[in-house]
């Protein structure tokens, strides 16, 4: 598999093979290349960012992202949970609307102040 890391500036193309339970990287130019490919490669995680329905005035949809990374393959079982939510009232920027989803200890949160007025 090839890869390129995206931890520095540097951009390093990495050939990475799987050996058993580790990996081989090759191309790696720092020790961040190497832990970005082995995460990339046995559990690749991601942040994700997404919009949660509303019924406050002024607000179709309020913008929401992850306050932590989660498993790539739950991506689409977070966006299923969060077609759901339905924040009811005005939230401050960082409010919680989803809670240890999976039980990883990450929270889905506003990324705007819903208590401003928006326009």
């Amino acid at each position: 598999m090839q890869l390129v890391c995206i931890v520095c500036p540097n951009g390093c193309r990495l050939d990475v093979t799987r050996e058993g339970e580790g990996v081989k990287v090759e191309g790696a130019r720092c020790k961040r290349g190497v832990k970005f490919a082995e995460e990339e490669t046995i559990r690749p995680m991601r942040t994700v960012t997404s919009s949660v329905k509303t019924t406050v005035k002024g607000w179709r949809v309020v913008p929401v992202r992850t306050d932590g990374e989660i498993p790539k393959d739950k991506i689409f079982h977070l966006m299923s949970l969060l077609k759901d939510v339905t924040v009811t009232t005005p939230l401050p920027i960082g409010s919680v609307v989803a809670e240890n989803v999976f039980g990883s200890g990450v929270n889905v949160v506003t990324t705007a102040d819903m208590e401003e007025e928006n326009e």
